[in-house]
């Protein structure tokens, strides 16, 4: 028999409607959510990263929304930091903890954890900064390639922090990203059940595009205007604020900025089902299908306690 706790982890690509699944789940468990989203941590981007709304905030306890300030880094090894933390003292009150979200690594972070990285020279990471600052992106895919071609097939290609990392290791280290990338997991006070979210990918794509058409009218040009100041943050180098940071440069016209979104959001979109597809863990299920989701969560439990 065991006393182990659950974490139920929802996941799913964005606008697929993890947020209503999440409450509907957590009102019937009578729990508390935590947030994996690495974009909705931060107080001042709301209407880009599709927050809960106040009533959703009100209908289930949320943590790790709105909890940071832009300028304050909070990197994912922060967020399994506190995130653990924070389940510690949710699993005193609850049996059942909610996490939902769309980013798998902070997914990964809680469920599995990370393998132990070397301390980085800060000088390394400032000068991979600045080169990729004032050369572009195809010059650190261009490194990667070189040095690590085993990291190179694996990663994101366009994402600057992810190549900069691997780099920073390298040039710290001399030993290659990918051999500190064992996949082992980490023992967790836990036990972990993971439910996706999806549906026809014409559908999903039709909710992307009405989404960005919302946050255009809720405001999204007049939050990206105040944010100019930390433009050169990592929590603004997203999709949804780098277009909008383009169009206020005069890069773009508004249609143009709003079609790139759509299209950068769709592409997000895709890129997180891949990851989330390789989790064998993961059970699948319609978003509006909760009661199926409470079945298949409560047979496990009940498997599990037996």
């Amino acid at each position: 028999m065991t006393s182990s706790p659950y974490l139920i982890s929802i996941a799913g690509p964005t606008a697929v409607g993890k947020t209503a699944a999440a409450i509907a789940l957590a009102r019937y468990y009578q729990t508390e959510i935590l947030s994996a989203d690495s974009r909705q941590f931060y107080r001042q981007m709301s209407i880009g990263t599709a927050k809960p709304t106040p009533e959703e905030l009100a209908a289930a306890k949320h943590h790790f929304v709105n909890s940071h300030s832009v300028n304050e880094p909070f990197s994912v090894g922060n967020f399994e930091r506190d995130g653990l933390s924070a389940l510690n003292e949710l699993f005193q009150k609850h049996s059942v903890v909610i996490m939902a979200g769309g980013s798998g690594l902070y997914i990964k972070a809680i469920t599995e954890g990370f393998d132990e990285l070397p301390d980085i020279d800060p000088s390394i990471r400032e000068k991979l900064n600045l080169q990729y600052a004032e050369q572009g992106i195809a010059v650190l895919q261009e490194k990667l390639q070189t040095v690590d071609p085993v990291y190179y097939q694996q990663v994101d290609l366009n994402n600057p922090q992810r190549l900069i990392r691997a780099l920073e290791v390298f040039e710290s280290t001399g030993t290659l990203y990918s051999s500190y990338r064992k996949g082992s997991y980490k023992q967790r006070p836990f036990t972990s059940i993971k439910v996706g979210l999806d549906m026809p990918r014409e559908e999903l794509y039709n909710r992307i595009n009405k989404r960005v058409d919302d946050m255009i009218v809720d405001g999204l040009v007049a939050e990206v205007q105040q944010l100019l100041p930390y433009r050169h943050l990592n929590a603004l180098n997203t999709v949804g604020y780098s277009e909008i940071f383009d169009y206020l440069d005069g890069k773009t016209d508004l249609p143009e900025a709003i079609a790139l979104i759509k299209q950068n959001t769709r592409r997000f979109a895709k890129r997180q089902l891949t990851w989330f597809r390789k989790d064998k863990d993961i059970q699948w299920f319609k978003p509006n299908d909760v009661s199926a989701m409470i079945e298949y969560i409560d047979k496990i439990i009940a498997g599990l306690s037996a």
